[in-house]
Protein backbone atom coordinates (compact mmCIF):
# COMPACT_ATOMS: atom_id res chain seq x y z
CA UNK A 1 0.00 0.00 0.00
CA UNK A 2 1.36 3.42 -0.87
CA UNK A 3 0.00 5.95 1.52
CA UNK A 4 -1.50 9.39 0.53
CA UNK A 5 -0.63 12.25 3.03
CA UNK A 6 -2.97 15.60 2.24
CA UNK A 7 -4.63 18.26 4.03
CA UNK A 8 -7.93 17.62 6.01
CA UNK A 9 -10.82 18.60 3.84
CA UNK A 10 -14.82 18.50 4.67
CA UNK A 11 -15.32 15.04 4.10
CA UNK A 12 -13.05 13.57 6.54
CA UNK A 13 -14.74 15.05 9.46
CA UNK A 14 -16.74 12.53 9.95
CA UNK A 15 -14.51 9.37 9.64
CA UNK A 16 -11.94 11.24 11.30
CA UNK A 17 -14.40 11.98 14.30
CA UNK A 18 -14.62 8.09 14.38
CA UNK A 19 -11.19 6.42 14.49
CA UNK A 20 -10.58 9.20 17.19
CA UNK A 21 -13.90 8.34 19.09
CA UNK A 22 -12.81 4.35 18.94
CA UNK A 23 -9.36 4.76 19.51
CA UNK A 24 -10.23 6.51 22.99
CA UNK A 25 -13.13 4.19 23.93
CA UNK A 26 -9.94 1.17 23.07
CA UNK A 27 -8.25 2.54 26.08
CA UNK A 28 -10.61 3.34 28.69
CA UNK A 29 -10.79 7.53 27.24
CA UNK A 30 -13.78 8.22 26.23
CA UNK A 31 -13.95 10.38 29.29
CA UNK A 32 -14.54 14.14 30.04
CA UNK A 33 -10.38 15.68 30.06
CA UNK A 34 -9.73 13.89 26.47
CA UNK A 35 -10.32 15.09 22.63
CA UNK A 36 -13.40 12.64 22.85
CA UNK A 37 -15.04 15.57 23.85
CA UNK A 38 -13.57 18.62 22.23
CA UNK A 39 -16.36 21.08 20.20
CA UNK A 40 -14.38 20.76 17.25
CA UNK A 41 -13.92 17.24 16.89
CA UNK A 42 -17.18 16.67 14.29
CA UNK A 43 -15.43 19.11 12.03
CA UNK A 44 -11.67 19.41 12.27
CA UNK A 45 -11.62 21.05 8.74
CA UNK A 46 -13.28 23.99 9.85
CA UNK A 47 -10.87 24.30 12.87
CA UNK A 48 -8.29 23.73 10.74
CA UNK A 49 -8.89 26.24 7.65
CA UNK A 50 -10.15 28.89 10.12
CA UNK A 51 -5.93 29.94 10.64
CA UNK A 52 -4.10 28.18 8.23
CA UNK A 53 -1.05 30.66 9.58
CA UNK A 54 -1.09 29.05 12.78
CA UNK A 55 -2.90 25.18 12.46
CA UNK A 56 -2.76 22.04 9.86
CA UNK A 57 -3.90 19.16 9.66
CA UNK A 58 -3.17 15.88 7.47
CA UNK A 59 -4.82 13.20 6.75
CA UNK A 60 -3.27 9.80 5.68
CA UNK A 61 -5.34 7.21 3.11
CA UNK A 62 -4.39 4.37 1.27
CA UNK A 63 -4.65 4.70 -2.38
CA UNK A 64 -8.53 3.98 -3.32
CA UNK A 65 -8.95 6.94 -0.60
CA UNK A 66 -9.77 5.04 2.12
CA UNK A 67 -9.20 7.71 5.47
CA UNK A 68 -6.57 5.93 7.51
CA UNK A 69 -5.75 8.65 10.28
CA UNK A 70 -4.30 11.81 10.89
CA UNK A 71 -2.73 14.62 12.80
CA UNK A 72 -2.73 18.32 13.40
CA UNK A 73 -0.50 21.09 15.31
CA UNK A 74 -1.75 24.60 16.65
CA UNK A 75 -0.22 27.54 18.50
CA UNK A 76 0.61 26.45 22.24
CA UNK A 77 2.72 29.45 23.32
CA UNK A 78 2.80 32.00 20.30
CA UNK A 79 5.66 33.48 22.11
CA UNK A 80 7.96 30.74 22.90
CA UNK A 81 7.18 29.19 19.42
CA UNK A 82 5.67 26.01 20.43
CA UNK A 83 2.80 24.57 18.60
CA UNK A 84 0.79 21.67 19.89
CA UNK A 85 0.63 18.18 18.44
CA UNK A 86 -3.44 17.81 18.44
CA UNK A 87 -5.44 14.62 17.34
CA UNK A 88 -2.42 12.25 15.83
CA UNK A 89 -4.61 9.19 15.31
CA UNK A 90 -4.37 6.23 13.02
CA UNK A 91 -7.19 3.83 12.66
CA UNK A 92 -6.86 -0.10 13.65
CA UNK A 93 -6.23 -0.91 9.74
CA UNK A 94 -3.45 1.40 9.88
CA UNK A 95 -1.62 -0.16 12.60
CA UNK A 96 1.78 -2.03 12.31
CA UNK A 97 2.13 -0.34 8.42
CA UNK A 98 4.78 2.17 10.28
CA UNK A 99 2.59 5.72 8.88
CA UNK A 100 3.06 6.96 12.26
CA UNK A 101 6.75 8.25 10.89
CA UNK A 102 6.38 9.74 8.01
CA UNK A 103 2.98 11.69 9.48
CA UNK A 104 4.70 13.18 12.38
CA UNK A 105 7.35 13.88 10.36
CA UNK A 106 5.32 15.82 7.85
CA UNK A 107 3.58 17.72 11.15
CA UNK A 108 6.88 18.46 12.31
CA UNK A 109 7.88 20.05 9.18
CA UNK A 110 4.89 22.32 8.61
CA UNK A 111 4.95 23.33 12.47
CA UNK A 112 8.51 24.90 11.38
CA UNK A 113 7.60 26.31 8.26
CA UNK A 114 4.83 28.13 10.39
CA UNK A 115 7.54 29.56 12.22
CA UNK A 116 7.28 27.01 15.06
CA UNK A 117 10.40 25.67 16.85
CA UNK A 118 9.08 23.42 19.55
CA UNK A 119 6.14 20.98 19.20
CA UNK A 120 4.32 19.97 22.48
CA UNK A 121 2.28 16.98 23.20
CA UNK A 122 -0.46 15.70 25.99
CA UNK A 123 -0.96 12.20 26.04
CA UNK A 124 -1.28 9.37 28.27
CA UNK A 125 0.05 6.39 29.99
CA UNK A 126 -2.47 3.97 28.62
CA UNK A 127 -1.39 5.12 24.85
CA UNK A 128 1.41 2.54 24.73
CA UNK A 129 2.54 2.59 21.11
CA UNK A 130 1.90 6.19 20.65
CA UNK A 131 4.30 6.91 23.53
CA UNK A 132 6.81 4.68 21.81
CA UNK A 133 6.43 6.66 18.47
CA UNK A 134 7.05 9.54 20.60
CA UNK A 135 9.74 8.24 21.89
CA UNK A 136 11.57 6.70 19.04
CA UNK A 137 10.95 10.32 17.12
CA UNK A 138 13.17 12.15 19.96
CA UNK A 139 10.14 13.59 21.90
CA UNK A 140 11.52 14.37 24.89
CA UNK A 141 8.72 13.34 28.63
CA UNK A 142 8.17 16.02 30.47
CA UNK A 143 7.21 15.94 34.18
CA UNK A 144 4.36 18.03 33.19
CA UNK A 145 2.55 20.13 30.87
CA UNK A 146 4.35 23.18 29.78
CA UNK A 147 1.39 25.39 30.61
CA UNK A 148 -1.93 24.40 31.75
CA UNK A 149 -2.85 21.21 30.69
CA UNK A 150 -5.56 21.35 27.75
CA UNK A 151 -7.00 18.00 28.41
CA UNK A 152 -6.78 17.32 31.96
CA UNK A 153 -6.90 13.25 31.63
CA UNK A 154 -3.60 13.52 30.08
CA UNK A 155 -0.78 12.55 32.00
CA UNK A 156 2.13 12.49 29.50
CA UNK A 157 3.90 14.89 28.61
CA UNK A 158 6.50 15.38 25.78
CA UNK A 159 8.18 18.15 23.76
CA UNK A 160 10.74 18.22 20.56
CA UNK A 161 12.79 20.46 19.29
CA UNK A 162 12.35 21.46 15.49
CA UNK A 163 14.95 21.49 13.38
CA UNK A 164 14.85 22.47 9.27
CA UNK A 165 14.33 19.84 7.17
CA UNK A 166 17.44 18.35 5.47
CA UNK A 167 16.79 17.90 1.78
CA UNK A 168 17.66 14.76 0.66
CA UNK A 169 20.75 14.68 -1.27
CA UNK A 170 20.54 10.78 -3.32
CA UNK A 171 19.48 10.58 -6.36
CA UNK A 172 17.74 6.72 -6.88
CA UNK A 173 18.79 7.01 -10.40
CA UNK A 174 22.52 8.24 -10.37
CA UNK A 175 23.60 7.69 -6.45
CA UNK A 176 24.62 10.85 -4.39
CA UNK A 177 23.70 14.16 -6.07
CA UNK A 178 23.48 12.60 -9.27
CA UNK A 179 27.51 11.99 -9.08
CA UNK A 180 27.17 8.24 -9.59
CA UNK A 181 27.88 7.37 -5.88
CA UNK A 182 30.81 10.29 -5.71
CA UNK A 183 31.06 11.90 -2.21
CA UNK A 184 29.36 15.28 -2.13
CA UNK A 185 31.26 18.50 -1.04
Amino acid sequence: MKPIFRPIQSQDDAPLAAIIRKSLTDHQLAVPGTAYFDPELDHLSEFYAADPATRHYFVVTDESGTLLGGGGLAAYDSEGKIAELQKFYLSDAAKGQRLSYPLLAKIEAKAFELGYRQLYLESHHSLEAALHVYQKAGYRALCQPLLAAQHTTMDRFYVKTLEPQQPNQCNSTHGLDGTNGKAIE
